[in-house]
C-alpha cells in the first residue's frame, strides 16, 4: 500500500483531521522561512496528539546536525526529512541514529547516480526541480514523474511536488512510489489545511492502490 504523508501540519485541528483520515505519516516543519514552520514547543504539543500508528517526520533545511538531533529527541520524531543541500557526510552521520529520507529536486536532467551518494538513507523524497528562490518544497509545482518512476523501481521513493486530490491517483498508478507527500495541495492557505481536500487526497490514494491491486490479481489469474 502506498504510504500517504501530509506535510506542514501546524495546528491541533489539522493534526486531528489527518489522523482521522488515516494517513500514514505527517510532517512537522522546522525550516524558519517556511509558512508552515513550527517552534519546538508547538511541535511537542502537536506530537502528543499523534497516535503511535502515524509516523512523524521532522522536516529540516540545511540545519546543523546537532540541532536536528536535539529536536529529534525533544519532539520524539520517528524520522528525519532533509530537504536542503545537506552533504552526503551529514546525511550519513544522521542516518546512523535516525531514519533519514533525503529530499531531492528532480527534473528531466536528473541523474540516478545522485542516489548512490546517499547509501545510508531509508529512502528519498522526490520534489520539483522548479523551485522558488529560498523555498524548499511546498511550491505546488509538479515533480518529474518519469524520472521518479525509474527510480522507484530500485529505491524507496516518496513522490512530492504539486500533488493534490485531482492528480494523486494518476501519480500512484504511473510511478508506483513507496509513498506520496502533500503540503500546499491540500491547503486552504499556506499553513492551514483544507480538511475536505485532505480527506479526498487520502481517498484517491487508496482508490489508486485498489486499482493497482486489482490489476495484479488479474495478471495472476491468467
Amino acid at each position: 500500500m502506498t504510504r500517504v504523508k501530509i506535510c506542514g501540519i501546524t495546528s491541533a485541528e489539522d493534526a486531528r483531521a489527518a489522523c482521522e483520515a488515516r494517513v500514514d505519516a505527517i510532517g512537522l516543519n522546522f525550516y524558519p522561512r517556511s509558512p508552515r514552520a513550527l517552534s519546538v514547543e508547538k511541535a511537542v504539543e502537536l506530537r502528543a496528539l499523534i497516535p503511535s500508528g502515524v509516523q512523524v517526520f521532522g522536516v529540516f533545511v540545511n540545519a546543523e546536525a546537532g540541532e536536528i538531533m536535539k529536536i529529534f529527541r525533544e519532539v520524539r520524531l520517528d524520522a528525519l526529512q532533509l530537504h536542503g543541500d545537506e552533504s552526503p557526510t551529514t546525511v550519513a552521520q544522521l542516518a546512523r541514529i535516525a531514519p533519514v529520507f533525503k529530499a531531492l529536486r528532480v527534473g528531466p536532467d536528473f541523474s540516478a547516480v545522485t542516489l548512490e551518494k546517499y547509501p545510508d538513507v531509508s529512502g528519498f523524497l522526490f520534489d520539483t526541480a522548479d523551485t522558488i528562490p529560498g523555498q524548499y518544497g511546498g511550491t505546488g509545482r509538479l515533480a518529474d514523474w518519469d524520472v521518479a518512476q525509474q527510480a522507484a523501481r530500485s529505491h524507496r521513493v516518496i513522490l512530492a511536488g504539486g500533488l493534490n486530490a485531482e492528480n494523486v491517483a494518476a501519480a500512484i498508478l504511473q510511478v508506483r512510489p513507496y509513498g506520496v507527500d502533500v503540503a500546499s495541495g491540500v491547503e486552504a492557505w499556506p499553513g492551514a489545511k483544507d480538511h475536505a481536500q485532505l480527506r479526498e487526497f487520502v481517498r484517491e490514494s487508496r482508490r489508486a492502490d485498489q486499482e493497482l491491486n486489482s490489476s495484479v490479481e488479474k495478471l495472476r489469474a491468467r
